[in-house]
This record gives structure tokens, C-alpha cells and sequence, in this order.
């Protein structure tokens, strides 16, 4: 299936689709910056009392949280005690667009994390297992600085550059895999605050 813009998407393995340069940059971002208004960035932690390295947010009806208590998704925000600002229309529609044409049909996420990374920071290899319904994909938007992902396929680590806008799609065989983002570089035109945003949405129940 052809984007809106007449680009096909890349299939980089079975179940994980790249699709580039799909995203409306500008509106993406001015959501953030209101979402982020309502539940502030923040720096959450492992259950061992580290902090993690990208300072986190939520907006839909769920909300993921990582604390002393373990992760999970919550309702409300635990840094406010108000429920997670509502999740843009924008962040909906092009989650379902780009989940369909990525070969997943019907997707309706209940949650989207937002990570803020600074140049240096990453995250390291995981899998996303704290969620109920793992029949949906995973939809992850770039904006921002470049990043480097990798997920492990088939015990082989797959390397994929993520540009502002790209959207990454992976569900399926791959809806388990382990993954992670390399330590953000700097770019040669990039400035002290310039950071790689990056939506997640999952459908969580």
C-alpha cells in the first residue's frame, strides 16, 4: 500500500515496517509542547531507583510509569493525580494511517508515550510486555534529532536510522522483539536544547 504522499513502505523485516518522511512535523510538535503543559516531562524510574536516561509523558487514556513499584500503565498521572491530558486527534489519526499501511488494520491505540532524548542519551534493549493486548502493533514516531534503533530479528540486531518524521511500525512476528535506541548524536547544526522526540503508541487494554 502507498502513503498519502505516494512512497511505499520499506519492509525492513517480517512484521517491522519503515515508513519515511510520513509524519506532519510541525503539528506533532506544537502537541507535545501543549501535552506537556498538562503532565511535564519527567525523569521516571527503574524498580532498582535509577532514573532513566529520556525524561518521559503520557496523553490518552492510559499512561505508562516506571517506579520502585515496577511499570505499568496507570490512568493518572502520579506526578499530578489528574488523568492524562487527552490525546490529540492528530496523534490518532496518523497512528491508525500509518499502522494500516503498514499492514495493520483496525489499530486504536489507548496510550502514547512521549520520550525526550538529549544528545548522549538512549534506551537500552527491551521488549514491551506490559501490555494486555499484544495482537496490536506498535507505532513510533521520530521527530527531532536523528536516532539509531535496533531491534533483534531471529537473534540478528536489524539497524535502522530514524529521521524527523519517519514512522516506525513493527506487530506481528515482531511485536515482542527486543529493541532499543543508540545515545542520540549531536548534529553538526544542532543546538544545546534540541532533542529526538519520539511517540509510542500502544493499545494497552
Amino acid at each position: 500500500m502507498l502513503d498519502l504522499f505516494g512512497r511505499s513502505p520499506a519492509l525492513i523485516a517480517p512484521g517491522v515496517v519503515l515508513l519515511t518522511a510520513f509524519s506532519d512535523v510541525a503539528v506533532l510538535k506544537s502537541q507535545i509542547e501543549a501535552v506537556s503543559l498538562l503532565a511535564p516531562f519527567r525523569h521516571m524510574t527503574t524498580p532498582g531507583g535509577r532514573p532513566m536516561g529520556a525524561a518521559m509523558t503520557n496523553c490518552g487514556p492510559l499512561g505508562w510509569v516506571g517506579d520502585r513499584n515496577g511499570y505499568r500503565y496507570e490512568a493518572t498521572d502520579p506526578l499530578t493525580g489528574r488523568p492524562w491530558p487527552e490525546m490529540p486527534s492528530a496523534f490518532m489519526t496518523l497512528a491508525r494511517r500509518a499502522a494500516e499501511t503498514a499492514g495493520f488494520g483496525n489499530f486504536k491505540p489507548d496510550a502514547c508515550l512521549i520520550n525526550r532524548y538529549a544528545v548522549g542519551v538512549g534506551m537500552g534493549m527491551h521488549r514491551d510486555v506490559d501490555e494486555l493486548d499484544r495482537e496490536a502493533p506498535i507505532v513510533s514516531v521520530s521527530l527531532g534529532l536523528t536516532a539509531r534503533f535496533v531491534i533483534r530479528i531471529e537473534g540478528k540486531l536489524q539497524k535502522i536510522e530514524l529521521n524527523e518524521g519517519d514512522v516506525l511500525v513493527f506487530g506481528g512476528p515482531a511485536r515482542e522483539a527486543e529493541h532499543g535506541v543508540r545515545p542520540v548524536r549531536h548534529r553538526e547544526d544542532s543546538q544545546p536544547t534540541d532533542f529526538r522526540f519520539n511517540l509510542t503508541l500502544r493499545k494497552a487494554r
